[in-house]
């Protein structure tokens, strides 16, 4: 069985958590595209389910909404069946808290021998890749 996890947002990624191993796949249209292509059999997808927040600005609401469309397409294109999991029903299966820390905390002991950073050359973890692979585990635990 393959799980997949989706943080949707700008700087979101995939996490793919299966037989051959963990892939973390920050936000990139090919990349997202070819993932969902590989591991389509046997998948089964948490994909984050969230609204707009007070403060934020309408461009950056609807390039959310075009990345969460996005990913919704690739799933159904590829018949991946997925759940909306709301962050606060996810995040309460592992006690995370609404900083971004506390996600990146938690994934680094789960996943103590997986990458948090977008890129090699990154000196800090992303809090995109945590996410993304915490809802991959919820995935696994709960679908």
């Amino acid at each position: 069985m393959i799980y997949i996890g989706c943080d949707p947002g700008k700087k979101g990624a995939v996490a793919i958590i299966g037989e051959g191993g963990i892939s973390c796949i920050p936000f990139d249209e090919k990349a997202y595209t070819d993932a969902f292509r590989r591991f389509n059999t046997g998948a089964v997808c948490a994909l984050e389910h969230v609204g707009a927040m007070p403060g934020q600005g309408v461009t950056s609401m609807f390039n959310f909404g075009a990345n969460f469309g996005f990913i919704q397409g690739l799933l159904q294109a590829f018949g991946i069946p997925y759940e909306l999991v709301r962050p606060q029903k996810w995040k309460k299966e592992f006690s995370i808290t609404a900083d971004k820390n506390s996600s990146i905390a938690v994934a680094q002991r789960l996943f103590p021998d997986v990458s948090l950073r977008r890129t090699e050359r990154c000196r800090t973890d992303d809090d995109g890749i945590a996410e993304a692979l915490l809802l991959a585990e919820y995935a696994r635990r709960k679908l």
